[in-house]
């Protein structure tokens, strides 16, 4: 797969996961973009689906274009401040699934390796250890297939491009990636990320909430 600058988002139907007075979480689809971008071609965005019905959805958190899987709105104002503090503080709970090429071992592991910006190649980003900000990112192999690992991603910070650049920085960049997977593994119809589940505090009840989707490969 080959990063293109052509946008041609897909036409599946707004999949709702949850909604209430406060929040509506949703299963973002792949090539999606999550807010518009500049420029009229780039204004169906998953931001746009929502508000088409819930009006008054505000944004709390972005997935990369690429990326599928939950996504959580806020109704409110004090939803949004809410959520938006807990993305902040890192209180919420993200858990992804990717397949990524190669046999990835040990089974489990940390990556800590400050990310930053590679302004000549935007949207890239890169390892930069002087002046990047910290990212860390947990792994653990779910199972071993032919060529690629099957592997569940908890990332303890929310850096742009996190789980795609620590993949590609330990040799195993996740498979269709268009801007970090090469040859063979970047020969896949869409990036093999997935956002599986989203664990949060209600905004009004401060209950704690999980919400989850199936990875669709």
């Amino acid at each position: 797969m080959v990063w293109s600058t052509e946008y041609i988002p897909p036409s599946d139907p707004l999949v709702i996961l949850h909604e209430d007075h406060e929040i509506v979480v949703v299963d973002k689809p792949s090539g999606l973009l999550s807010v518009p971008g500049r420029g009229e071609h780039l204004s169906d965005c998953l931001l746009s689906r929502v508000q088409a019905v819930f009006p008054q959805a505000l944004l709390v958190h972005r997935l990369d274009r690429d990326t599928s899987g939950v996504m959580v709105f806020a109704l409110t104002p004090h939803a949004q401040r809410h959520l938006s503090m807990q993305f902040e503080k890192r209180t919420t709970k993200k858990t992804y699934v990717a397949r990524v090429w190669g046999r990835l071992e040990p089974k489990s592991g940390t990556v800590d390796l400050p990310l930053i910006v590679d302004w000549p190649n935007r949207p890239r980003q890169m390892v930069d250890h002087e002046n990047g900000k910290s990212a860390i990112t947990d792994w653990r192999v779910l199972k071993y297939g032919v060529n690629e690992t099957r592997v569940r991603l908890s990332p303890k910070t929310g850096r742009s491009h996190q789980l795609r650049v620590h993949m590609l920085a330990l040799g195993h960049p996740i498979l269709g990636d268009p801007l970090y997977a090469e040859g063979e593994a970047g020969e896949f119809p869409r990036l093999m990320l997935h956002s599986e589940e989203l664990r949060l505090k209600h905004p009004d009840s401060g209950k704690g909430m999980g919400f989850r989707s199936k990875a669709p490969f």
